[in-house]
């Protein structure tokens, strides 16, 4: 039951001032969820405007923050990327070798019901509210469609690593009652995505909340909006993971151009830009002009560059980049769990990239001739000492330099997963020149036609586009003769703002397409809760289970671990990829 909410410093937030100082410290509405029974309103009391339905918004985000930790260990550890260090715990090691026991704490479903019966709660009061005519249609509209969505991504991440799950869409009174079957049925994979698609389509609203909402405000020069679920992230992910690749394609090609209608802002917002070769203000991969073949001039800081992707403050670069992204406040809890999984100096050190992950970066070629993509050893993770570190989630901690001060961020997706998750159902759907172009090097340097002398026109009239009917129609034109620039010329594709040679050609076939794609999310995106999924997904589109095998087993191998061909051969049944539904 959805109660009033309760931080540290107040008993009752009821005043969107109070929600608004909640949007920036979401865990604080963590408290909210522990309230004794007795202190407990009904709905009728607890929903009585539109202002205590936005209190229960953002309480149920403040404790879908708890899922943090179990997000990233789960999509991580179980995969290929990342493994366990000599301070890990048994529960760690478990998950790192397919092998858990029912005491695992990372295995229990029921934080994610807990979410799911906060959701359902809410909506129900949101039917209410609106029969009462306490909010308006379109206030309803966004607010439904919003917690909506976010239990619809919670249910996905169940079915991905229980497989077989309950579908519950009303309040119940006990949530042990979910360990039922003869309540509540699991439902198979299969089936959980056809009921996730068609319940999180036919919602009537698919936007970002308006600008005129009480959930949409700009507070020290950004925007709320970024707390809060992207619902064409979400329609893109699971049209994707059902196979419904044009419908994928479209729902993420809607992010992609979901840009600012004026200004120099609106060519790069969620466009993967071009690097800023002389100045370095950008989310590149740079090295200081003119002595780009010197690897002393990375340019390696926390405000430039592609490392300041992880560290930089809510800034207008930071904007074109993330989509959606939860900070964490030293002040409220639940506290920032990933200073003490990831440091090795301020934590625990729990865990670190695996060899195979550190090979994979070490097997890139830069434009400069690195033999490395610098995205792995120079900013995804550090050596220190004797030991890698991975330092996504730490670099804001670091930068601090106060032990008290412990803020963070859960990421969750941004513009370059948005691209590779577009180039997977591009590629799907028989365009794997666009796929190419969206991976590589972008769509103004795939889609020219150069001139003999290998320059490129001035009238670039007839070239730099694709020429194709939505989601794949691109205008990236730059010419001079006449004048023109297109929405998409600063578009320099995932691997060009990372400076790295192209992979494969505009003419691999599907699967050797495929491989890349999911190959440079690894290089991109590792450590942000991806992995497993991504893993996952491809072995079930194609009926190969050793596609996911040969990744884990490579893993452990490397390592020396003993158990390498026992999992190996363990994961070879796909039913063993789920973990045992109890708690």
């Amino acid at each position: 039951m959805i109660t009033t909410i309760r931080t540290k410093k107040t008993k009752s937030i009821v005043s969107m001032v109070s929600a608004v100082i909640l949007l920036f410290s979401l865990g604080s509405c963590q408290d909210y969820l522990d309230v004794e029974p007795e202190d407990k309103l009904s709905g009728e009391q607890m929903y009585r405007n539109v202002f205590d339905a936005d209190a229960a918004v953002v309480g149920i985000y403040g404790k879908f923050m708890g899922l943090a930790e179990k997000y990233v260990i789960l999509n991580e550890m179980r995969a290929d990327l990342m493994t366990t260090t000599r301070n890990s715990s048994p529960a760690l090691k478990e998950l790192s070798n397919h092998n858990v026991s029912i005491a695992n704490p990372y295995i229990s479903p029921k934080d994610f019901y807990v979410v799911i019966q906060n959701c359902n709660d809410a909506l129900a009061n949101f039917d209410m509210m609106l029969a009462k005519k306490r909010f308006t249609q379109s206030q309803y509209d966004q607010r439904y469609a919003d917690v909506a969505c976010l239990r619809s991504w919670v249910y996905l991440q169940l079915g991905i690593h229980f497989g077989s799950v309950p579908y519950i869409t009303e309040p119940i009174n006990n949530l042990e009652d979910v360990k039922n079957i003869s309540k509540y049925p699991r439902l198979p994979f299969d089936q959980l995505l056809d009921k996730l698609v068609t319940f999180t389509e036919s919602l009537t609203y698919k936007d970002i909340y308006d600008t005129q909402s009480s959930l949409r405000i700009t507070v020290d020069g950004y925007d709320t909006m970024k707390f809060f679920i992207n619902k064409e992230c979400l329609l893109g992910d699971l049209q994707l993971w059902k196979g419904n690749y044009l419908s994928a394609a479209s729902h993420y090609k809607n992010v992609m151009e979901s840009t600012p209608t004026s200004g120099a802002n609106s060519y790069d917002y969620y466009r993967v830009r071009i690097p800023d070769v002389v100045n370095n203000d950008d989310l590149a991969v740079g090295y200081r002009r003119d002595y780009e073949t010197d690897a002393t001039s990375l340019v390696d800081s926390n405000t430039k560059g592609w490392r300041s992707i992880f560290a930089r403050d809510r800034d207008i670069m930071w904007n074109t980049e993330w989509i959606w992204s939860l900070p964490f406040d030293s002040d409220f809890a639940p506290a920032n769990p990933f200073i003490a999984i990831f440091s090795k100096t301020a934590g625990d050190y729990l865990a670190k990239p695996s060899q195979s992950a550190m090979d994979r970066w070490n097997s890139n070629t830069s434009r400069f001739g690195y033999p490395y993509d610098a995205r792995g050893p120079k900013f995804t993770y550090k050596m220190v000492g004797t030991d890698p570190v991975i330092m996504k989630y730490i670099y804001k901690f670091e930068a601090a330099a106060d032990q008290f001060k412990r803020e963070g961020d859960w990421f969750l997706y941004r513009a370059a997963k948005l691209h590779l998750r577009y180039a997977e159902a591009a590629n799907r759907d028989n365009q794997q020149k666009v796929a190419f172009a969206v991976l590589n090097q972008g769509l103004k340097e795939t889609y020219t036609i150069y001139n003999p002398d290998g320059t490129i026109p001035t009238d670039v009239t007839n070239i730099q586009q694709t020429k194709l009917g939505f989601p794949y129609d691109f205008d990236a034109r730059q010419g001079d003769a006449p004048n023109y620039r297109a929405p998409w010329h600063r578009s320099v594709g995932v691997r060009g703002r990372a400076r790295l040679i192209s992979v494969g050609a505009i003419g691999d076939d599907v699967i050797t397409t495929e491989n890349n794609i999911i190959n440079e999310a690894a290089l991109e995106l590792a450590y942000e809760g991806n992995r497993w999924e991504d893993l996952v997904r491809i072995a079930r589109r194609r009926n190969d289970p050793s596609y996911l095998a040969n990744k884990i087993y490579d893993k452990l191998s490397k390592e020396g671990n003993a158990e390498a061909d026992n999992v190996k051969a363990k994961l070879m049944n796909p039913a063993n990829w789920y973990l045992p539904f109890n708690w």
